[in-house]
Parts: C-alpha cells; structure tokens; sequence
C-alpha cells in the first residue's frame, strides 16, 4: 500500500502536460540530485537524454523536450517565472550549451543529446532515459517513468517502498473505497475530516492549510488569467483563445481591480441556467487554455485535465453558497484530492495507461464529490457521485491533434466539469445503497478497460481524431 498525500494529487506546475512537461521536468531534477549525490557532478561534460514511448510521439507537442532542458539546468516547475522559460530555452538552442543543474556549464548539442525514439520500454508507455558522461566514459545512467499526474518513478519503486513506510503511520490508511467509508462510520466523520486527520500525521495544520490555500490560489489565477488573455495558443494550430470572449459576454461591465473584487462581481452577476453553463464552460476552458499556453497550473489529477477541479469549485463559491469561504474551499481540495488517489491507487491517472477517461474521468470524479460534501451530501453520496461521473467516461480515448493538449482537450475539461455537476445532483437525490454500481467497482473497470483499449488511442497522436482531422484545415 503507498502514501498518497494530497500534495501528491494536486501539484502546482507548468503546462501543457503532467505526464509530459511536469514529470520530465522532475525527472531531470532528480538526475541531476543523484549526480550531485553520487559526487560524480564536478566530472560531467556531456548529458544525454533519450526519449521513449508516448512521451517521443507526442513530446514536443507537450514541450517534453523544453521541460527536460529545464529540469537539466535547475529550474524549479513550481516558482520560476513562466516569462523567463522562453529565454533559458533560446540561450541554450543558440549557445550550444546547458548549465547543468544551474551550476556547471557543458556542451548541449539538442540534435544529439536529446533525442526522441518511438520505441516502447515494457514498464510504461512513458520512459527516459538520462546518461552522464566524462569526456566519453560513462559515469551514471537512469531511467525514469513518468506514470502521470506529475509522478516520476524507477522501475523497481523505491519510492513507493518509502510511502508505503509512511502509509502505516496514517491513522487511517485508505487502499479503496469501502475502507475509506469504514473510517467516516467508525468516527461519524465526513471524508474531509479523515483526509484531514491523514495529512496531520505527515504535517502541520499550519502546513496544511498553507498548502492548500496555495494550491487554490495557484487555480484561481489561472481562471483569472485564462479570462483575461486573449489571441491565439501556440502550436501551430491556430486555436483562438475563448475564455476571454466569454467571460466579456458574461461579465458586463461590473469594475474591478483584483481577484477578490472580480470574484464578487461574478457573484453578484444576475445568473440564470443557461449562463450556469457557460460561466461553468469559462472557469474550466480558461485554466486549460492558460495550460496550453505553457502557463502555470495545478495538476488536478493532470495538466490535461486541471479545469475541471477549479472550474466546480468556483461554481460553487460564485453560484451555489455566496457565504462560502477558506474552510469550505480547504474541504473541497481535501476530499477531491482523496478521491483522486483512489483511481491512482488502484487504476491510473495517465492517459498514456488509460486514454482520457484517466484524466478527465478522474477529474470529474474528483470534483462531483468534493461538491457534494459541500452540499451536505453523505460520505456514501460522496462516492455515489464519484462513481456516477466516471460512469459516463469510461473509455473517453486520448487524441490529441498534433500532439498538443488543446484539440480536444481544452472542451474536454468544461464538459468533465458540467458533468460533475450532474453527478453530484444525482448523488444527492440518490440512496446509495440501491446503487447498482459501487465506487471500487467503477474503479476496476476504468483499470480493465484502460487495459483493453488499444494502444493509439492512449496519448500517441496515432488514432482518433489525431489521424482522423487534417491539419492544413486547421
């Protein structure tokens, strides 16, 4: 059993892709730490990276190659300025040069230190393979996964071995479902409370809270951002940016001068059904579409699925409970946050694995039943909801067009999260134990069918709608 902290599903990073810019990133930043570790850092003048699998046929849609170069040369995913990435990319294009873990300059000749094979590694669709050499002897060599989500892993999991140690310190360690209800009966406590008991035992209140302010804080200027940024996304596809034509549409002409003040004026915007929808549609596009754009996000469980989450939450603070605040936005992340561990736990967050049900699935599920707590609902709603959402996603297929996560991903996130919505009314007008299918069961059934669903359908532009739109009509 593994430690999957709250903190582990909801990581604040760059777009466009989890699996594919945030966990290369980290990949690289822990290459370069066993370097460091290993005292073999002073002797390195070259690095080499081989790209495999999903990551070399989507890769430079998702800005594999730019995350890996980052990562290299010491940039931190979570803090650096978005406007400063374009320029260490360039420096190191023109200069044929990288400074490795922003420490020791060595020669970087793209063409040949960082090449992307199609080849398949057996462990996972998603695998690279760093090299550190000294003038041509080899000094280190290691492969990484990355399983989605922003999750990096060897293949023997050592990782996973630690959690696993961490787990059995959790008051209430959580494998599935039906475990997850036995605690909540056992101490007449919503799922929030056990999440929240969890945390504690690996951090401070204090710490906690920070944390989970920070991850809003983080969505909610991506909301903010995507509804104020307007043009075209990068790519080549030409895709307009549409959150800010809605959000124009919606807003009127209500001042504001910042997030706080404009979260108000959404507020006190007269809403009727039909602009649910679309107010829904705009919080969910804008964060994708910020994430298309390289731009900061917070995986929710992914990058390719990260509106979905925030777009529910703010519905709820600006539509459904005016008086809502930090407590009622904490519960959410807490119980959002446990839900998606539980599709980690026993399926998979990665489109690679298991196409976009993995993503947009799960995040859908996440949010249906961080909402319905907040209604008031159950526990055993809580998963009713979670259940209903993936439900009616399951094998949703992963094709992007390009190899860029905007076609048909950026829509994707407002339908995931209109359908969280509905699922969490159904939950709430439902009595969970005539449920014809169990929260563990949906689960199961992801994971079967990701198993089924044939590999070009699973994140490698080699299906659906990636071979199937011509890109000159684009």
């Amino acid at each position: 059993m593994e430690c999957i902290s709250v903190f582990d599903m909801l990581k604040i990073g760059v777009g466009p892709s989890s699996s594919h810019t945030l966990g290369p990133w980290r990949a690289a930043e822990r290459f370069v730490k066993e370097l460091t570790d290993s005292g073999k850092f002073e002797k390195v003048t070259t690095v080499k990276v081989l790209v495999y699998g999903s990551l070399s046929l989507t890769g430079k849609g998702h800005a594999t190659d730019l995350a890996i170069l980052m990562g290299l040369s010491g940039a931190d995913p979570e803090r650096i300025p978005i406007d400063q990435v374009a320029g260490v990319i360039a420096d190191i294009r023109k200069q044929k040069q990288l400074n490795l873990g922003g420490r020791k300059a060595i020669s970087f000749e793209e063409s040949d230190h960082l090449v992307f094979l199609k080849k398949f590694l057996p462990f996972h669709a998603n695998a690279l393979t760093f090299e550190a050499s000294e003038d041509g002897k080899r000094l280190h060599r290691e492969t990484f996964y990355s399983i989605g989500g922003g999750f990096v892993v060897k293949k023997e999991r050592v990782s996973a071995r630690k959690k696993a140690v961490v787990f059995q310190t959790f008051p209430y360690p959580v494998q599935s479902g039906v475990e997850l209800l036995r605690y909540c009966t056992e101490l007449q406590k919503p799922i929030s409370k056990v999440v929240w008991e969890n945390e504690r035992a690996i951090r401070s209140p204090d710490e906690i809270n920070r944390g989970l302010d920070r991850i809003w804080a983080t969505m909610l200027q991506s909301i903010f951002e995507g509804c104020h940024s307007p043009g075209e996304l990068p790519g080549g596809l030409q895709v307009r940016r549409r959150a800010p034509d809605i959000y124009k549409n919606l807003k009127g002409e209500l001042p504001y001068s910042s997030t706080e003040e404009w979260m108000q004026t959404i507020r006190s915007t007269e809403v009727k059904f039909r602009q649910i929808l679309k107010w829904v549609s705009c919080f969910a596009i804008s964060v994708n579409e910020v994430n298309a754009a390289l731009g900061r996000i917070v995986t929710a469980p992914t990058n390719g699925s990260a509106g979905v989450v925030p777009a529910v939450l703010m519905y709820y603070l600006v539509i459904e409970n005016h008086e809502a605040g930090v407590e009622e936005i904490r519960q959410f992340l807490l119980v959002a946050g446990e839900i998606g561990s539980l599709f980690k736990k026993g399926a998979t967050i990665s489109a690679a694995m298991g196409g976009c049900q993995a993503e947009i699935g799960v995040s859908s599920a996440m949010a249906a039943g961080a909402l319905t707590e907040l209604l008031g609902g159950t526990p055993e709603q809580v998963l009713c909801a979670a259940e209903i959402a993936m439900e009616h996603h399951l094998g949703l297929t992963c094709d992007p067009i390009a190899g860029l996560v905007q076609v048909p991903c950026i829509e994707r996130n407002s339908m995931g999260a209109i359908k969280a919505i509905n699922a969490a009314e159904l939950a709430l007008e439902s009595d969970p134990a005539m449920a014809k299918v169990p929260f563990d069961k949906v689960v199961q059934t992801m994971w079967e069918t990701a198993q089924d669903m044939n590999s070009k359908y699973k994140e490698t532009s080699q299906g659906g709608l990636a071979v199937g739109v011509n890109l000159s009509d684009c």
